[in-house]
């Protein structure tokens, strides 16, 4: 089982402003996410913020105009960085904040800091322009710039003591994060056609006429583009369905931020599957009040309720 521990060590003045960069960082640029963590208890709040900065930082490097020996260069940086973080090497003065903060962060939760190792690789998958042939081939990809961070949320978020079947969380944990990025690729279809990344495996794109790529704001000629989007909106619901049982797990409000984060995008899902077209024409996105709403929804329990009564008459109807 995965607790947290119950209480955070003290935060210094220096920790603090550290903490409090992360979270500026994660509300500017993170508004899905940061819709969820508020959700939380001030330090696992922090720790998130966090977890956030770093990958942001892991991410930004993948996605910038430096050349692909630079990117590689940095990232490989940012990784000797971890190391020290991992060995408790950095002070509570030192000049980066999100060291900073992370090493604290680290200190006061079980978070599996390789899981932001593996973050690393996924970006130096994208760095080298790395294609996926099928759906096993981008789980590998997905699990590593995703999947790792729902299993790094867990060490902070923890499990409720007894929660039936909690060596399966960080599992689940993982399976959430392949439906979120899943998600993502679905919206950003066009944008990372035209700066030059496929995401979605090759096999799929085949099978319905889209080998082309998306490069304009319609399908290619002659293509199943609504039958591509709905069979990969069906995959990520899988997801969703398998993921979603990682609720129960959890206590309330470290439930509801994993309910407000997933339900955002399960929205998205929802209008991408309504117009599938939409993704090439730009960026599909929730207004504030609806993200505000699903975060109300996830705090009032509803969904790990609704997960919890599924689960239970699953099992009831393999026992008849």
């Amino acid at each position: 089982m995965i607790r947290t521990v119950e209480s955070a060590p003290h935060a210094s003045a220096p920790v603090l402003a550290a903490y409090s960069y992360c979270e500026a960082v994660t509300g500017q640029q993170a508004r899905n996410f940061a819709y969820g963590i508020r959700l939380l208890p001030t330090p696992k709040r922090r720790a998130m913020s966090a977890l956030y900065a770093f990958s942001r930082r892991v991410d930004d490097i993948g996605d910038g105009a430096l050349t692909g020996d630079v990117k590689i260069a940095r990232l490989e940086d940012t990784r000797k960085l971890l190391t020290r973080i991992r060995d408790r090497a950095v002070d509570e003065d030192d000049i980066d904040p999100v060291a900073v903060a992370l090493a604290h962060a680290a200190d006061s939760f079980p978070i599996p800091l390789g899981g932001l190792d593996e973050l690393i690789d996924g970006v130096l998958m994208d760095v080298r322009g790395e294609t996926y042939e099928t759906w096993d081939d981008l789980k590998v990809y997905c699990r590593c710039v995703a999947g790792a961070i729902g299993r790094l949320s867990l060490g902070v978020f923890g499990t409720e003591p007894g929660a039936r079947g909690a060596e399966r969380a960080p599992e689940y944990a993982d399976t959430l994060g392949l439906a979120l990025q899943l998600t993502n690729i679905l919206r950003d279809v066009r944008e990372d056609a035209v700066g030059g990344r496929t995401y979605l495996p090759s096999d799929d794109l085949a099978k319905f006429g889209c080998s082309t790529g998306f490069s304009g704001s319609t399908p290619p000629e002659g293509s199943d583009f609504a039958g591509l989007v709905h069979f990969e909106v069906r995959r990520a619901r899988a997801l969703f369905a398998e993921g979603y049982r990682l609720l129960p797990m959890l206590d309330r409000r470290s439930g509801a931020c994993v309910a407000a984060m997933a339900g955002i995008y399960l929205r998205l899902l929802d209008r991408i599957e309504r117009d599938p077209e939409a993704v090439l024409r730009g960026r599909v996105s929730l207004p504030g009040r609806e993200k505000a709403y699903v975060a109300v929804r996830g705090l009032s329990g509803l969904d790990a309720r609704h997960v919890t009564r599924r689960t239970v008459s699953r099992a009831v109807r393999r026992r008849a």
